[in-house]
């Protein structure tokens, strides 16, 4: 059978599809049941599991947890077991890490009130809670799709082909995706969603907001000395190992059965082409104040991912015909706290309440208006307001002047107001990049596989797999301009920025050759963002495929 002789897709109609059983997704999908139990919601994953594909620090905002399942702290069941004790910031230097008062810290940077675990951990006991209300949740299979009606508007996704071979025949295991059909679908992909990337540009979603701005964070667990174990615990710094030019930062945090997440995020607005991000991550583990905790300790789990960073003029408009954006898919983390699961699951039940609403007066498949009048004004919205110029202030003046106007920032904001309004974010990520000739190589140390390590050892640890006889996920436009660009101007920068040793310029006698190693990829998304000229696409792979994380 050919392409062109598919057969058509099955379909199912529902009146709520959701897409991604992320934070948003789930919180969305139990406010709806809470509101109307007799609502037919479907929620589609695209990892093997709920939880597969989730990654977060994760010190937790409990404030929407509270709001949707109040009693939640009396589950046993539930994985949040360590609220923070401790906390701390520090400002590195090479040889030093220098304690910040914490009386000098704005309000709402305290974390006190928060719990550390694992977000993928939550995610895996809030899907349990869905199906007991009622929703179902469809993992290992991707959203691959749009579909709209004759209007224009959205009317519900179909998920990926299975058993589609390299060069794009089909095998003998093929299958055809199907069709979920929705009065509404709201898309909760995480950053820099496939399908939300796709409704932004053909309904101008992003018309009257900034540009997206991401980082990278990348993250290991470990399990440490019980002796070196401090529970509830939680620091954060910057400075070292980047410049001042280079935004960014770690986090490191004590929590369940002397387990330790220690990562580091990078701000993708970088402009030196040969920064890796994952080797200064592996570099800031062995700085004299942080290496003593690892030592004698085993890395047990590893995983990267793209982080929404642009904040609240970022935000692209949420509602479209047919549906809406939640969470991270529209960009709705707090980038000075490092958080943003509580306005992930905020915005998704936000969204939620108008879907019903909207429902219960006969609607379908017209535009949720109220949810993108509503979310300024809630409480995801005035989270998002008050922090809204540390990141450009950070871009603008550097690490240590930009931070100091940031926090001044902050504090201001506690009393009601600004000196600076609002400030402007420059350019999208992928300009940044400065020509390869402007600097010089950057020689890394070699990982000693006890501290430090590689890239393949650690994408082992997430347990990453794909179908390999399978369509490449990662589209290169213009392989012509790859070679020209990418290599010639940039020096590959590729594969740096890539965690997972995706990307390879292969030195052959015809010239070099641009690799893709799909097998290895995280889903992280980061080349999405940083390749210089927009020529690749991340899109799904067959669904299932990907990380399989356990405790991110």
């Amino acid at each position: 059978m050919s392409a062109e002789e598919l057969p058509p897709r099955e379909s199912m109609e529902f009146d709520v599809v959701i897409v991604g059983a992320g934070p948003s997704g789930l919180a969305a999908a139990i406010r709806l049941k809470q509101l109307n139990a007799d609502l037919s919601i479907v929620v589609v994953e695209k990892g093997s599991e709920v939880g597969a594909h989730i990654l977060s620090g994760a010190v937790i905002d409990p404030v929407s947890l509270d709001k949707l399942i109040p009693d939640w702290r009396e589950d046993a069941d539930c994985p949040l077991k360590t609220q923070v004790k401790d906390d701390r910031f520090y400002w590195t230097t090479a040889t030093s890490a220098i304690r910040l008062p914490n009386f000098a810290m704005p309000p709402l940077m305290n974390n006190h009130h928060c719990y550390i675990g694992s977000l993928g951990d939550v995610c895996r006991w809030l899907g349990p809670k869905a199906e007991a209300l009622g929703v179902e949740i469809y993992p290992g299979f991707a959203a691959a799709e749009v579909l709209y009606d004759d209007n224009g508007a959205v009317r519900g996704i179909a998920t990926g082909d299975m058993g589609v071979a390299r060069d794009g025949s089909l095998k003998d295991s093929f299958t055809r995706g199907m069709e979920l059909l929705g009065k509404y679908t709201l898309f909760a992909e995480g950053a820099r969603g496939s399908l939300s990337k796709q409704l932004i540009a053909k309904y101008s979603l992003d018309a009257k907001s900034e540009p997206s701005k991401f980082g990278i964070g990348l993250k290991e667990v470990w399990e440490i000395d019980p002796a070196k174990h401090q529970k509830g615990l939680i620091q954060h710094s910057f400075g070292w190992p980047l410049n001042n030019s280079t935004g960014g930062g770690s986090f490191l945090y004590h929590y369940d059965d002397n387990k330790v997440a220690v990562g580091f995020v990078v701000h993708l607005n970088y402009d030196d082409p040969y920064l890796s991000p994952f080797d200064e991550f592996q570099r800031f583990k062995t700085h004299s104040a942080i290496r003593t905790v690892f030592e004698g300790g085993k890395r047990i789990s590893y995983g990267a991912r793209a982080i929404t960073e642009g904040g609240y003029q970022s935000v692209p408009r949420l509602s479209f015909p047919g549906g809406a954006l939640i969470g991270c898919a529209a960009g709705f983390v707090n980038v000075p706290r490092i958080k943003g699961v509580h306005n992930a699951m905020g915005s998704g039940m936000l969204a939620a309440e108008h879907v019903a609403a909207a429902l219960t007066a006969g609607r379908a498949n017209d535009e949720l208006v109220e949810y993108e009048n509503a979310w300024r004004n809630s409480a995801v919205g005035r989270d998002l307001h008050r922090v809204r110029n540390v990141k450009p202030l950070w871009s603008k003046f550097g690490t240590i002047i930009g931070v100091a106007l940031g926090g001044f920032d902050m504090w201001c904001n506690t009393l009601g107001f600004s000196l600076f309004g609002t400030q402007s974010h420059a350019k999208l990520d992928r300009s940044t990049l400065d020509a390869a000739k402007t600097h010089t190589p950057i020689a890394y140390p070699k990982p000693d596989g006890k501290l430090s390590f590689d890239k393949l050892s650690s994408v082992f640890l997430s347990n990453t797999n794909h179908e390999e006889d399978q369509p490449v996920h990662l589209k290169v436009a213009d392989m012509n301009l790859q070679k020209a660009s990418e290599h010639d101007v940039y020096a590959g920068p590729s594969n740096r920025y890539c965690p997972a040793g995706v990307y390879e310029w292969v030195e052959e006698a015809a010239g070099p050759r641009f690799q893709i190693n799909a097998q290895n990829c995280v889903h992280c998304k980061t080349c999405d963002v940083k390749d210089p000229n927009g020529n690749i696409t991340w899109v799904p792979p067959e669904g299932g495929g990907g990380p399989n994380y356990q405790g991110m």
